[in-house]
C-alpha cells in the first residue's frame, strides 16, 4: 500500500505527464499552422508518449491500492516565436520532469518504498533519453538555422519519427 504522501505526489505526477501529453500537443499544432509537418509529427508522437507515461503512473496507484485523483490541467502555450524557441522549451521541460521524477526517487527512498522506487527506475532512465533527444533538436537547430534549408532539412528528418509502444507498457 502506499503511503499517503507518496500517493499524492503520484497523482501530482499524473498531472504532470497529462500537462506534457497537453503541451506537446499544442506544439504540434503551432507546427501544423507553421506548415512544418515533420516537425508536428514529432510532437504528436511525444504527445503519445506522454499519455503512456500518465498511463503508467495511474495503474501503478491502482496496482499499490491507492487512490488515483486527477486534477485541472493547466493550459499549455500556443504561440512561440521560432521553431528553436518550442524545442528551446520542449528540452525545458523535460529537464522540469526530470526534476518531479528525481523528487519523487527521493521520496519513495525516505519512505521505504521499495516497490516505487523500482517503478520509478526506468523513468530516471527515460528522462535522459528525453533530455537528450530534445536538445539534439535545440543542437541542429542552433546549428542549421530556424529558416530556410536548414529547417527543411530537420523537417524531414523529424516526419519519420514513429510512435511506440515502451516495452514497459505492453502487458505480458
Amino acid at each position: 500500500m502506499l503511503k499517503n504522501d507518496v500517493e499524492r505526489e503520484l497523482n501530482v505526477q499524473i498531472g504532470e505527464e497529462t500537462g506534457s501529453a497537453w503541451l506537446y500537443l499544442s506544439m504540434s499544432a503551432y507546427f501544423q499552422a507553421q506548415n512544418l509537418p515533420g516537425f508536428a509529427n514529432w510532437m504528436f508522437v511525444q504527445a503519445q508518449e506522454e499519455l503512456v507515461h500518465a498511463r503508467l503512473f495511474y495503474d501503478f496507484v491502482h496496482q499499490r491500492r491507492g487512490r488515483v485523483t486527477l486534477g485541472a490541467i493547466p493550459a499549455p502555450a500556443t504561440e512561440w516565436a521560432s521553431p528553436l524557441e518550442v524545442f528551446q522549451g520542449a528540452f525545458a521541460h523535460e529537464v522540469h520532469i526530470t526534476e518531479r521524477i528525481h523528487f519523487l526517487t527521493a521520496l519513495a527512498d525516505q519512505a521505504h518504498d521499495y516497490p516505487t522506487q523500482v517503478f520509478l527506475h526506468w523513468f530516471v532512465t527515460e528522462q535522459v533519453e528525453e533530455e537528450a533527444n530534445a536538445d539534439a533538436i535545440v543542437q541542429k537547430l542552433k546549428m542549421l538555422g530556424d529558416t530556410g534549408p536548414g529547417l527543411f532539412m530537420i523537417d524531414q528528418e523529424l516526419a519519420t519519427r514513429v510512435f511506440t509502444m515502451p516495452a514497459v507498457a505492453v502487458a505480458p
